[in-house]
């Protein structure tokens, strides 16, 4: 990749971020809904702090910060790096305004390709830009399920997007697809990009299982919740039968049930409950419990791995999970696309895992504790950000996030 190559993605990449913003006000761009989510003006200004701090401050020949404050303003969780402003106050910082955050990325995008021009693209400083990138693309997946969950907390629910949501009329059958027992590679193969977690490649054992050929629909799940699926204890693990109770949860976040009809937020505002429409928005929790209910589990992540080898088609961004087909390998559909999937498998390192030096060494390794593994990709992926070896994780009770469920059984 030569340097004008690299130029025309970053500015592709930065230009993407700023359009995801494009539809809010200020004030929107400001607020905080909950500790998990972080208001979009963080979010841009965060992505700018990264490329700023990781790589023109170490490159750049007579290093000045745009702003000696946004160092530990906008430093998310790298201990490295030094002070943080805490997290749950993000939506605290009404200064520095949203033009200086602005001002603030073009000032660090022009920097960038001076540095470019300046020292040409050396192994260090493209995968220093590599990961900057691919660090945006995540921040663009969470800034929409962010706005969305702070649009939800609107008695108006407003909408994100005017484009119209259309019901769909029909969901494919669910069928099962075997795989024998075999001994499979998992992890990536070090050919292109990859976060430090999903390396290195390994052997695993897997027992025979089958994979639901598709993901579980609005409609699936509105009959474990009508049949008691919450007030029923022996569905839900200890922890999560808590979790439930101390939040009086009744049914899928952004759910909302009228006189004679349920309905859904999402980004294109309150819309009627679409049936066969695949399911979103499930903490691990729930999707255990209705597997559970189903007389199934959800798969392990070398399982799903294993299952979607030969998938090709990574899906594009959207607004909303799609019912129709978006990926088919092996009568496997949605595997990517639609919704991350939850797996049984708790996040953990792969055996002769190691993490980066240096602080961005606190980019994955650190968060493997009490966390459950998703795998695929979501509506809200952006292009080209997806793969198969992708290891997304949350906590069992997220649910803010664009996750469903794919069952599987033991056979």
């Amino acid at each position: 990749m030569n340097n004008d190559t690299l130029a025309a993605r970053y500015h592709a990449v930065r230009k993407h971020t700023l359009a995801l913003a494009a539809p809010l006000s200020e004030e929107d761009c400001c607020a905080q809904s909950m500790p998990d989510a972080s208001p979009i003006k963080w979010h841009m200004a965060h992505t700018t702090w990264f490329f700023e701090t990781f790589i023109l401050e170490r490159f750049e020949a007579d290093f000045h910060a745009f702003h000696p404050a946004f160092r530990v303003l906008f430093n998310s969780y790298y201990n490295g790096v030094g002070a943080k402003h805490p997290r749950p106050q993000r939506g605290l910082l009404t200064r520095p305004a949203l033009s200086e955050v602005l001002a603030y990325r073009r000032n660090v995008d022009e920097r960038i390709v001076e540095l470019l021009a300046a020292r040409g693209l050396t192994t260090e400083l493209l995968a220093l830009l590599e990961i900057g990138l691919q660090h945006e693309q995540q921040h663009q997946e969470l800034m929409l399920t962010d706005v969305k969950h702070l649009l939800s907390m609107n008695p108006l629910y407003p909408a994100y997007s005017s484009s119209p949501f259309v019901p769909t009329l029909d969901v494919l059958p669910l069928t099962w697809a075997k795989q024998d027992a075999a001994v499979v590679e998992i992890g990536h193969d070090g050919d292109g990009f990859c976060f430090d977690n999903e390396a290195p490649r390994h052997r695993q054992f897997v027992e025979p299982y089958s994979l639901a050929s598709r993901q579980t629909t609005n409609g699936e799940y509105l009959a474990f919740v009508e049949e008691g699926g919450y007030a029923n204890p022996a569905l839900w693990l200890s922890e999560g039968w808590d979790w439930v109770q101390a939040n009086n949860l009744q049914q899928p976040l952004y759910w909302v049930r009228g006189e004679s009809q349920w309905h859904e937020f999402t980004l294109h505002g309150l819309q009627m409950l679409d049936m066969h429409r695949p399911l979103t928005h499930i903490s691990f929790f729930e999707a255990d419990a209705f597997a559970r209910w189903c007389g199934a589990r959800l798969p392990t992540e070398a399982e799903w791995e294993h299952s979607a080898r030969k998938a090709h088609n990574f899906g594009t961004q959207c607004l909303h999970p799609e019912a129709d087909i978006v990926q088919q390998v092996d009568s496997l559909s949605q595997l990517f696309g639609v919704n991350w999937q939850w797996t049984l498998s708790s996040y953990a390192p792969y055996p002769g895992y190691r993490s980066e030096e240096g602080a961005l060494g606190e980019y994955n390794g650190k968060f493997m504790s009490n966390q459950y593994v998703l795998r695929g990709s979501s509506c809200a992926t952006p292009a080209g950000h997806a793969r198969i070896t992708y290891r997304n994780f949350f906590p069992a009770t997220a649910r803010w996030q664009f996750s469903g469920i794919r069952l599987a059984k033991s056979d």
